[in-house]
């Protein structure tokens, strides 16, 4: 007996919004359980359930997201993970500078009053929760990894009704004679 397993070998886009963010074709399983375990810790540390947003330090699930934002873009082309963590300061609806760092997004936006630090990319949580899922699924193998992360779904019920009896529309389709 012979098997043969093929390796991708170009990217997978996910289109989101105006956005193509184009991910590795392969991603070897220790890198992504490592990137998902610095995930968990980074999530935990900063003491945020994502399950429960409403108890959440508002700085604390900034971070928080931040690191989310961190480990998708591990999983991403250079180019794409650039653009995916690039933070714009921006005063008056003008970007004055742009920045992969936090902190001195953070630190250059005190520095000009008025300004505010905002992601490139900007998208509804629920995208981004997507993006997760997206990854979990293609690198994680279907499955996700042995650590739980709060902040990822619960994986979806299967559809259809549970039964092993007959398709009713298949017994009410027979025909004879052909």
């Amino acid at each position: 007996m012979r098997k043969t397993i093929a390796l991708y070998t170009e990217p997978h886009v996910v289109e989101v919004g105006p956005y193509e963010l184009e991910f590795e074709a392969e991603v070897m399983g220790d890198q992504f359980i490592d990137a998902y375990v610095e995930l968990s810790e980074a999530q935990k540390a900063k003491g945020v359930d994502l399950e429960n947003l409403n108890d959440a330090d508002p700085a604390a699930l900034r971070k928080t997201m931040r690191s989310l934002r961190i480990f998708l873009a591990r999983q991403m082309l250079p180019e794409s993970a650039e653009l995916f963590l690039r933070l714009d300061v921006i005063k008056g609806g003008e970007v004055l500078q742009s920045f992969q760092d936090d902190a001195e997004a953070q630190a250059f936006a005190a520095e000009h009053l008025g300004a505010v630090v905002r992601d490139a990319v900007r998208l509804p949580t629920r995208a981004v929760a997507e993006i997760l899922e997206f990854t979990v699924e293609l690198y994680g193998g279907g499955s996700r990894p042995t650590s739980s992360f709060s902040g990822s779904a619960p994986r979806s019920r299967p559809g259809g009704t549970p039964g092993t009896g007959p398709s009713p529309s298949k017994a009410s389709t027979r025909t004879r004679g052909r």
